[in-house]
């Protein structure tokens, strides 16, 4: 039977492997998983029922939707795993898992080596080393093809369609029998005999009314990050404008800590610089052309106040400060009336015109255009409005709000188990990590969550930063294999719910009930005392977060007495949040995106308020404890949530440096 608003179609699909989401990580298990379920199949006689779940459609889905300019993760021959190790931790301030980055580091180039073969055009330099888009054939990167490099890391490419490339690999190797499109998944259920196993998880379609219950022996949970938790700079006509993709909405870190998943460093958050009111991405202005930010009277800041890095000893005396710290210097300059702060477009040009040839010079403000056109056209669209020209005019910069993301320049998520071949600690040193925890960094199955069954990649997986998209589909590679060999190793054990399918369904669809009840109480829609609309609610979380924890209202600055107001007020969003109504399925949608947002904020602001200092300067500012304590808090914050109770338990891990650091920096000057 068919469903229909308010009662809907109830569908219930066992498989052994479910893959939820559909941007780079689930793209990388789904490319990969075939491979080890047919040698399992061969080997075991088990045949593994495998299907992957997305709220949008693979091709455009996840951060890579609208494409990239450049993969920002590549060793290549001059840089081993350790030099990445190094690089992620002294860009997040010291506090990152060694094991996992060097990990993924002697992986990640296999899977651009894919891309390539798949199609993806990088750019190369020929034998004199001039520069070529992917347009001219040149051997390919796994035959010693050199590529440019706009940084010690990125590589360019033409990537408009990275996604469509990667994604048709994904479906190709997986089967499209096995994909399903426009199913948002918005609750774990775990297991009836082991609350500490996964065992299932729900979603509704929002095209069809219809609600799918999946039992599952093994879950990837890879849905990124969060996007909208704090009130936008862009809003009115550029409300939902953002730099991180807005459908984004803390699914990852909300399903995961309700079923008992210990989350890690949710105080982190990233705040990138980016063009004013578009968000245009900076990375290849600074890499690629090598153009440099001022003051609005044309003072280069990180030069004007590089004595300020000398505060934060040893990361402020990297050859690359940590992003956090160029925006703190950034942050001084507007606070003390020197903005607005440009990007000096137009010496980069005159300065490249000078070393180029005219070809490259040609080729070079056409990327200049094309750097957006490929990731970001709403700033195209600002720049032809503003009547802006790189060669000839200067483009504004501005921090943004914060978001939450463990696959850039930020390292919140979910504690996975690691490899178990670089000496990663096996026990635990700090007093009160919860019992039923595992001790140490690895427990069995790479990037296992502390939920057996449950798996996490990319933007789920925390306190590992710089992984972007390539090393994204480098960790659901490795999933892939990793979720084979758990449902190999326990597969005699069937999963049961420990919910009813009915109370799932009732859960989902209380929004609709709310709207079907009481909208005829006044004649105005939107306008009812028995319910909010998910827009409304949404204005109120971002409204708490933006002056309370942090956000761009307060220069990112807040204290103990304005983290406890948060707390306060979120308390009570919750209650409210319960009167959501849902008058079609788009605002189904939202309402769910809002109930994990919710969760995910709350998180954020235990983790900063349980932190006493301020370890990300730029970021975010505990004035009370304006300050980075390395003897106290050079550790992890760890925190598990009791979905019963509704309480945060926040506590310690210890931190380790598993490859040396010293090397990054220089001597302090004070």
């Amino acid at each position: 039977m068919s469903g229909t608003f308010g009662n809907p179609e109830v569908i219930q699909e066992e498989v052994d492997i479910l893959l939820i989401g559909g941007g780079m990580a689930n793209c990388g298990a789904a490319y990969e998983i075939m491979r080890w379920a047919d040698a399992a199949k061969a080997e075991n006689g088990v045949d593994l029922r495998i299907k992957l779940v997305d709220k949008a459609a693979m091709d455009r889905s996840g951060a890579v939707a609208q494409g990239l300019s450049a993969i920002n993760t590549y060793i290549g021959d001059a840089q081993d795993p350790a030099d990445y190790a190094r690089m992620v931790s002294n860009d997040l301030m010291g506090i990152t898992r060694d094991d996992l980055a060097y990990d993924l580091g002697r992986h990640v180039d296999e899977s651009v080596h894919l891309f390539e073969e798949w199609g993806l055009p990088i750019w190369k330099t020929d034998e004199a080393g001039e520069r070529h888009d992917g347009s001219v054939d040149m051997p390919k990167l796994k035959d010693g093809g050199k590529p440019v490099r706009s940084g010690k890391w990125q590589i360019m490419i033409n990537g408009e369609s990275y996604k469509w490339i990667v994604a048709e690999a994904a479906k190709k190797s997986l089967g499209m029998d096995r994909i399903q499109e426009r199913i948002f998944i918005v609750k774990l259920v775990n297991d009836k005999n082991d609350k500490n196993r996964i065992a299932g998880a729900v979603g509704f379609s929002v095209r069809d009314h219809k609600i799918v219950v999946y039992t599952a022996k093994a879950i990837l949970l890879a849905a990124g990050g969060c996007v909208n938790l704090f009130r936008p700079r862009s809003v009115g006509e550029g409300q939902g404008r953002a730099w991180y993709p807005v459908w984004n909405a803390g699914s990852t870190y909300t399903m995961a800590a309700e079923a008992g998943a210990e989350l890690t460093m949710m105080e982190n958050r990233f705040v990138p610089a980016r063009f004013k009111d578009g968000y245009g991405p900076v990375g290849a202005w600074f890499l690629l052309f090598k153009a440099q930010a001022t003051n609005a009277n044309g003072e280069v800041y990180m030069v004007k106040n590089k004595e300020m890095l000398n505060d934060y000893p040893p990361y402020g005396q990297a050859a690359v400060p940590a992003s956090c710290l160029r925006n703190h210097l950034m942050l001084k300059e507007m606070q003390e009336g020197r903005g607005p702060i440009y990007m000096d477009t137009v010496t980069a040009l005159a300065k490249l015109r000078e070393t180029l040839s005219p070809r490259e010079v040609k080729h070079l403000e056409a990327e200049a255009w094309e750097d957006f056109l490929d990731m970001c056209v709403g700033q195209c669209g600002v720049w032809v409005g503003e009547n802006i020209e790189p060669e000839k005019k200067n483009s504004e910069l501005m921090p943004t709000e914060p978001y939450l993301l463990g696959s850039h320049s930020g390292c919140c998520g979910i504690w996975v188990s690691g490899p178990d071949d670089v000496g990663a600690p096996t026990s635990e040193t700090k007093d009160g990590v919860p019992a039923h925890l595992p001790s140490g960094w690895n427990w069995g199955y790479r990037s296992m969550t502390t939920v057996k069954g449950l798996f996490t990649a990319g933007d789920g997986v925390g306190a590992s930063g710089h992984k972007f998209s390539s090393g994204s589909h480098a960790e659901g590679r490795m999933c892939a294999k990793s979720m084979v060999k758990y449902c190999i190793d326990n597969k005699d054990w069937k999963p049961e719910l420990d919910t009813p399918a009915d109370e799932l369904v009732a859960q989902i669809y209380q929004p609709v009930r709310n709207f079907l009840e009481f909208k005829d109480y006044t004649t105005a829609i939107d306008v009812n005392p028995n319910y909010i609309t998910p827009k409304m609610l949404q204005f109120r979380l971002q409204k708490i977060m933006d002056e309370y924890v942090a956000g761009v209202a307060t220069y990112y600055k807040t204290n103990d007495k304005m983290l406890a107001v948060a707390e306060e007020k979120l308390e009570m969003l919750k209650e409210d949040a319960k009167k959501m109504r849902a008058k079609d399925l788009h605002e189904l949608l939202r309402a769910w995106e809002n109930f994990h947002r919710i969760i995910t904020a709350e998180a954020h602001m235990k983790h900063i308020q349980f932190r006493e200092e301020s370890r990300y300067p730029g970021f975010y500012y505990r004035m009370d404890k304006n300050f980075v304590d390395e003897e106290n808090w050079k550790c992890f914050v760890n925190s598990i949530y009791d979905k019963t109770t509704h309480k945060w338990t926040v506590f310690k891990r210890a931190h380790v440096d598993l490859v040396d650091k010293t090397k990054l920096f220089k001597p302090a000057a004070h």
